[in-house]
């Protein structure tokens, strides 16, 4: 990472369309002062009856969203942006066949979401590209005043994080973040059991995404062609938000608590080269590669009210899946993976309880609400628990369940994570993208459906 890139003039840096060559110093740059999106600190946009909805990138994960957004009332999928017509093509098909008008296609190259963004009459332009595009589309989308979501994470780099808020708060338009696990069922019966107050004052949490993703990484075809490439230009936590949503909602992350520190550490790089050793010839391009990736991170975040969390990644080696999942409070723990929980006083002393035995006391009511709805959905149905809410929020001019706030801070730690392993885990300070505001900001409330 280049310290010149620190001297950019702010105009420029935007034109570039992508902070991925962001200074290691910009953590600790002070930021100018922006009034808040709104009197309660996030913002409530007016309310729309149907979200006319741009949608890029509709490959794997995207074409899963757009099968979500078929099945919500109250919004329409008016126009689609992917660089292979084939599935532009798809989502005409699906979309067509689901009654709706057939959406206006944009294949012409890898910017053509700035047509799209510039020319389309819509509410909400939704990404999941890669990576590297989620911050260029959103910035976009929000220039010609519309809202933006995108996929995880949301940026790369702490520079594209404040690129984020300003641009939110500038144009007073919602820049959110599609973390689904903050609505897994276990996360949010979690969520319930801490909001009553039966787990005490929770002190420490972990989270994680640790997930054997060897054979999904070399292949020729959707993530392959792209999620590869990362292992190979940065040596840091690439995905921190799957493990540390749903812990950062349970211990008011933004809303009485902030990031206020952080310490990482990787281990060696192995598990790729080994891949590509046992399954390539010899003579195969994908055994020329050179991984800096480590296997295992590990970082510990210090909040600014003095309680911890320890989040890890782990996607280059055999293991069972696992998000960790763990909050310890004062007067009890839950543990994920398997899920399970310890209540003082509830139970058997020293003694977990399977967490399946209390859903029926403890189940998230929007769970209750909308386990039907939900059902075959991906990822067993919070990928479209996390799609309903954004229409209604949107539909309703609610604040939505994660801001620009969220999004900047979890996903800063993609860099921060990378400068601390580079320099022997030297503890980094973790901006506070709210300037403040985390003091006073709502906490977030149980809802319903």
């Amino acid at each position: 990472m280049s310290e010149s890139t620190n001297d950019l003039d702010r105009r420029d840096f935007l034109k570039l369309g992508s902070a991925a060559v962001v200074a290691g110093a910009v953590a600790a740059r002070s930021r100018p002062t922006v009034q808040a999106q709104s009197s309660g600190g996030f913002l409530a946009a007016p309310p729309i009856d149907l979200v006319r909805i741009g949608f890029v990138g509709v490959g794997l994960q995207g074409g899963s969203h757009v099968n979500n957004l078929l099945k919500i009332p109250g919004c329409r999928i008016a126009a689609v942006c992917d660089i292979r017509k084939e599935r532009t093509d798809w989502a005409t098909k699906v979309i067509t066949e689901a009654g709706h008008p057939a959406p206006t296609a944009y294949t012409n190259g890898p910017r053509d979401f700035e047509r799209l963004c510039a020319d389309e009459d819509l509410d909400l332009v939704y990404t999941a590209t890669p990576w590297e595009w989620h911050v260029p589309v959103m910035l976009a989308a929000m220039s010609h005043g519309k809202h933006a979501a995108t996929e995880v994470p949301a940026a790369t780099s702490v520079e594209d994080c404040w690129a984020l808020v300003e641009s939110a708060e500038k144009y007073k338009k919602h820049a959110i973040m599609m973390e689904n696990c903050n609505y897994g069922r276990t996360e949010m019966m979690a969520f319930n059991i801490i909001k009553q107050g039966l787990l005490g004052d929770v002190l420490h949490a972990e989270g994680g995404y640790l997930h054997d993703l060897r054979s999904i990484k070399f292949e020729d075809r959707n993530e392959g062609l792209w999620r590869r490439a990362w292992a190979m230009k940065l040596n840091g936590n690439l995905y921190p938000t799957h493990g540390l949503g749903p812990v950062a909602n349970c211990m008011d992350i933004n809303r009485g608590d902030r990031y206020d520190y952080i310490v990482s550490m990787a281990g060696p790089s192995r598990g790729l080269q080994d891949w590509a050793r046992e399954h390539y010839p010899a003579d195969s391009s994908k055994r020329q590669e050179t991984y800096v990736l480590g296997d295992v991170h590990t970082s510990l975040v210090k909040t600014a009210n003095g309680k911890t969390i320890m989040v890890q990644f782990n996607t280059n080696l055999p293991r069972p899946y696992s998000r960790i999942n763990q909050m310890q409070g004062t007067k009890g723990i839950i543990q994920g993976y398997p899920d399970r929980v310890y209540i003082e006083g509830r139970g058997r002393n020293h003694q977990w309880v399977d967490a399946a035995e209390l859903r029926e006391e403890f189940d998230h009511p929007l769970w209750r609400e909308m386990d039907e709805r939900a059902a075959g959905a991906g990822h067993g149905g919070m990928d479209y628990m996390e799609d309903y809410r954004l229409i209604k929020c949107l539909r309703e001019g609610l604040a939505t369940d994660m801001t620009v706030y969220d999004a900047a801070s979890m996903s800063a730690l993609v860099e921060l994570t990378a400068r601390s392993n580079e320099s022997k885990s030297r503890p980094l300070d973790i901006p506070d993208f709210t300037r403040g505001q985390w003091r006073t900001n709502p906490k977030l409330e149980i809802v319903h459906a």
